[in-house]
């Protein structure tokens, strides 16, 4: 049964909460953020003006993904993650 759309930007948000708060992750993380949101991505009632920032989270999932220093990367997307979460706060 798959989990509601609600369910998936609540836990994207979780997701990005800790890489920010933690400062750190790992590339399963990234792997699970990118498939949140390519299935959110596909969903045909998903806020529009949600989609620019799934654009966004999906690029910083697949750069964590390839990076060579998933911590630095994190640590420098720290304001991004940050307006992220404030923005699906807003919208959801």
């Amino acid at each position: 049964m798959p989990i509601s759309q609600k369910d998936q930007l609540t836990l994207l948000q979780d997701l990005l909460r800790n890489h920010h708060t933690d400062a750190c992750g790992s590339k399963s993380e990234c792997e699970q953020i990118a498939r949140l949101v390519q299935s959110l991505q596909n969903q045909e009632n998903v806020h529009q003006d949600l989609l620019p920032l799934l654009n966004d989270v999906d690029q910083y999932s697949k750069n964590g993904i390839e990076s060579s220093n998933l911590n630095e990367h994190i640590s420098s997307s720290k304001e991004d993650l940050s307006q992220w979460v404030d923005t699906m706060n807003q919208l959801i």
